[in-house]
């Protein structure tokens, strides 16, 4: 029938506690945690990682010392830049040392200097910690997040950090119609109060819970330098004067200038005031170079104010990651891992036998590479009508020989695995990962032709009852993940049982025009947002909660349940249902209740496959050069944890050359 091509793609070298915001009580910061201080991999871990980072008073250090580069630079003296009482940081294995610039590619800098949030994530990957905050309170209801800010914080151009800009980047970026026309729903209904300088709260019109989990995960974004960036708003300044510097500087409005300037993407952004680690010195075309920043707040404990590394030159390597591959495998970068591949890992290993660079393999969150999503909402009925046929879906499914997926891309390192919950989940269940997954091509035919989907010209392929030929398209974005091998080996799998696939790789902006247009046939992304960070905020696999390019099964009943009817499309009752526990999981702030709501959602995904999982939690590359200290050797890389937060990037130093 079908010729297989598929082994010609192997590559030549083969529940402690219930939701975090759950976890603190009222009127309490962060919760101790009760599990081991381990990694993924049985790594031991500071404890602190988990609990909770002391205070220098905490633990009786008076002295303080700051890195050499900083000497002779007319600051004050380092006890005075830092915050009344520091934070300290242990350190994985050893005090640093100071000195050296890093060499990365500009795509790493989000993990190798990573955000500053006023709450942060701790190790276990559950469990919200303080970090600018010294500690917060949730109102019984839920409505009210009060958050008390450290004293003596300061951006890194020295100026204090206090509640004002907190309440500019809520007020004048969150809500600014101009700068967010769309209003996160996280954020929807929520107004910002400042209490003093140092005290402020965001209040809701509804219960908001988990909006603390929000703020840890997405806490680098809900502070912005007021001081600075509010000449560039035209609530704080002239307008027309606004937009002809605007238009002088190249920009078509306030807006764009804005993004650039937060988002450090042009020459101006030696200017910015940051909190992170790092400030930017210089930034070029081809080259972003990064400084310590002087009024970093956290220290070590020997009282050495972090980082230890001074610099960073971070290259600008544009859509080229096997060029990042290439430079970290013959050992030209420090660290490297967002653009690398698991596929990767052979030539990456060359490197490492010729002692130019360490391989550390960690694990990629995303409890499946590649999530397939039928467009349940596609104009053609016809198609619509067979992708909503759970028999079909499940058809689908059983023609997928995971195993032999995860030997030819993974090394056998993978897990085949549906789209669930992540295994560190309180909601996990391994029944909800294995459900339809088992590999049963006559089971996949025999539902096929129950459909009414046979070959009638004897093509080896299916076609429609009424005779038509079944062709589904699938577009999408190879990014990230190994998507473009996967999906060839899917076609083949599909084929093999009569179902022809058609494959189309499209760039960003076309994937998110025709997604959130509804015109795709089928698409896919990674399923991350799948820990407890995040899934109960954003259930995206799980829930029409929301349209968008990465999540495009049903935006019509997405939108529907976003405006309460009035765009969209009514979606069926089983979706309805799904809608109202969602509501109750977003919205409850007894942890029984959202307990059980939270597992029917999860268990209605499993049952109803809404989307057709491969393999995941997969091995992924992170290079380090030889001189790169403690770094851990094994970690859980992904968004839902932002890659390297919990793991306290400003504790590696270097040593040796």
């Amino acid at each position: 029938m079908y010729a297989s091509n598929r082994l010609a793609l192997r590559p030549t070298i083969a529940l402690t506690a219930v939701l975090a915001f759950a976890a603190a009580p009222a009127g309490a910061g962060a919760p101790a945690n009760a599990g081991a201080p381990a990694g993924p991999g049985g790594e031991e871990l500071p404890r602190t990682w988990f609990d909770g980072a002391k205070t220098a008073s905490e633990l009786g250090i008076t002295a303080f010392q700051q890195s050499p580069l900083l000497d002779d630079r007319n600051l004050p003296p380092v006890a005075e830049r830092l915050p009344d009482d520091p934070v300290v940081i242990e350190p994985l294995r050893n005090i640093g040392k100071y000195g050296g610039t890093a060499r990365i590619a500009l795509d790493d800098s989000w993990q190798f200097f990573n955000w500053e949030p006023a709450v942060t994530i701790g190790a276990d990957m559950r469990t919200t910690l303080p970090n600018l905050a010294q500690r917060w309170t949730i109102s019984e209801d839920g409505r009210i997040l009060t958050i008390y800010l450290r004293k003596g914080l300061r951006w890194s151009d020295g100026h204090p950090l206090t509640a004002d800009d907190f309440g500019f980047n809520f007020n004048n970026i969150w809500m600014d119609k101009e700068m967010s026309p769309v209003t996160s729903r996280m954020v929807f209904g929520g107004t910002f109060v400042k209490i003093d300088d140092l005290t402020f709260q965001y209040v809701f019109d509804e219960p908001n819970p988990g909006f603390i989990n929000f703020f840890a995960q997405y806490g680098s974004h809900f502070a912005d330098p007021k001081h600075f960036l509010e000449r560039y708003h035209p609530m704080f300044s002239n307008r027309e004067a606004l937009e002809r510097y605007v238009k002088d500087e190249g920009f078509i409005s306030w807006m764009a200038l804005m993004v650039a300037l937060r988002g450090w993407n042009n020459e101006r952004a030696a200017e910015v005031p940051t909190l992170r680690a790092y400030r930017v010195k210089r930034r070029t075309l081809t080259m972003m170079r990064l400084e310590r920043n002087p009024y970093y707040f956290k220290v070590d404990p020997a009282g050495n104010q972090l980082p230890y590394i001074d610099a960073v030159d971070a290259e600008i390597i544009l859509d080229n990651s096997e060029l990042v591959t290439a430079m970290a495998a013959t050992g030209q970068l420090d660290f490297a891992a967002f653009s690398l591949r698991t596929q990767d890992i052979p030539l990456l290993k060359l490197g490492e036998r010729d002692g130019v660079a360490k391989v550390l393999i960690w694990t990629r969150l995303h409890i499946s590479d590649v999530a397939i999503q039928p467009n349940y909402n596609y104009a053609d009925k016809k198609l619509a009508n067979l992708l909503w046929d759970k028999r079909f879906r499940i058809a689908l499914s059983h023609a997928i020989n995971r195993d032999e997926m995860n030997d030819i891309i993974y090394f056998g390192r993978g897990v085949p695995s549906q789209v669930t919950v992540h295994p560190t989940s309180v909601f996990y269940d391994p029944a909800n990962a294995a459900r339809y997954a088992n590999y049963d091509p006559d089971y996949a035919n025999a539902l096929l032709d129950e459909l009414g989907l046979e070959d009638g010209d004897g093509d080896g392929l299916r076609e429609y009852p009424d005779g038509e030929q079944l062709v589904i398209t699938m577009e999408f974005l190879d990014f990230e993940t190994p998507k473009a091998i996967t999906m060839e080996l899917v076609a083949d799998y599909w084929r093999a049982v009569g179902v022809d696939l058609r494959l189309k790789q499209v760039d960003r902006s076309l994937q998110s025009a025709r997604a959130q247009a509804g015109e795709m046939q089928m698409t896919l992304w990674h399923a991350d947002k799948v820990m407890d960070v995040l899934f109960p905020l954003l259930p995206d696999w799980f829930v029409p909660h929301r349209a968008g390019w990465d999540i495009a099964m049903w935006n019509d009943w997405a939108r529907y349940y976003q405006t309460k009817g009035r765009i969209g499309e009514e979606p069926p009752p089983v979706i309805k249902q799904i809608h109202r526990w969602n509501d109750q999981f977003r919205e409850a702030t007894d942890p029984a209740e959202r307990m059980i709501a939270g597992q029917k959602i999860v268990d209605a995904a499993s049952q109803n496959l809404w989307t057709i999982g491969t393999v995941g939690q997969a091995p992924h590359p992170v290079v380090i050069s030889r001189r790169l200290k403690n770094v851990p050797t094994e970690g859980i890389w992904g968004w839902d944890n932002r890659w390297t937060l919990a793991y306290h990037p400003s504790t590696w130093y270097f040593d040796g050359d």
